[in-house]
């Protein structure tokens, strides 16, 4: 009735081959998740492996959407830090109420070490990375000329730690004190969310080593 044969005994693996086998692929299985996954669809890369394939970088713009997703999802409006006009024009002295008054930003941030202008068509990203010791500072103040945008500023560990210190959504600007958690890279990114190019202008000053532009 059947043509199958059954295998026979010494036809079986053994319970040493079955064990080996399975430990094989439990390694391989390690090391795909260690040096692809991870790198890929987390920005994790322990190994360093992920960064020389390039698959890190496709992790952290993964990562970054994914950010901006929730941010768009987020009913917040609004900058922290942001002072009214209103109260602005309040605080000048009646003395010198003819006289124009400099901008809350270089108010509170008179020396900036450097300043970078990116303009975004609709719809277009970009993103800043300071790179930074734990425990190291920088001051920023960031304003764009018309329109907004939705923005989130996070850091991303040497040793694969990750976090976010801010989003913002539908922004004209924000200025404050970036304090590193970890050493990294930490930074902002930026997506232009309205129907018109706008030019981002970003000013920092404080303890970093570098300044650079990664997307």
């Amino acid at each position: 009735m059947y043509n199958t044969e059954l295998p026979t005994r010494t036809e079986l693996p053994t319970t040493h081959q079955l064990i080996r086998s399975t430990l094989i692929a439990l390694g391989a299985a390690a090391v795909l998740l260690v040096t692809v996954i991870l790198p890929a669809e987390y920005a994790v890369d322990p190994t360093g492996a992920g960064r020389v394939l390039g698959l890190t970088q496709m992790g952290e713009i993964k990562q970054q959407l994914a950010a901006e997703a929730e941010a768009d999802a987020a009913i917040t409006i609004a900058a922290a830090g942001t002072v009214p006009e209103a109260q602005a024009e309040e605080s000048v002295p009646s003395e010198e109420a003819n006289e124009p008054s400099a901008p809350v930003s270089e108010q509170s941030a008179p020396a900036w070490r450097d300043e970078v202008l990116l303009t975004l068509a609709p719809g277009q990203a970009a993103e800043i990375k300071l790179v930074m010791k734990q425990g190291e500072a920088a001051g920023y103040d960031w304003v764009v000329d018309r329109g907004h945008v939705n923005s989130d500023l996070h850091g991303d560990g040497t040793s694969g730690q990750s976090t976010s210190y801010r989003k913002g959504r539908a922004e004209q600007g924000d200025s404050g004190k970036l304090t590193a958690a970890f050493d990294g890279s930490h930074g902002w990114f930026w997506r232009n969310r309205s129907d018109v190019s706008v030019t981002i202008r970003l000013r920092t000053n404080g303890t970093y080593s570098e300044l650079k532009r990664v997307v």
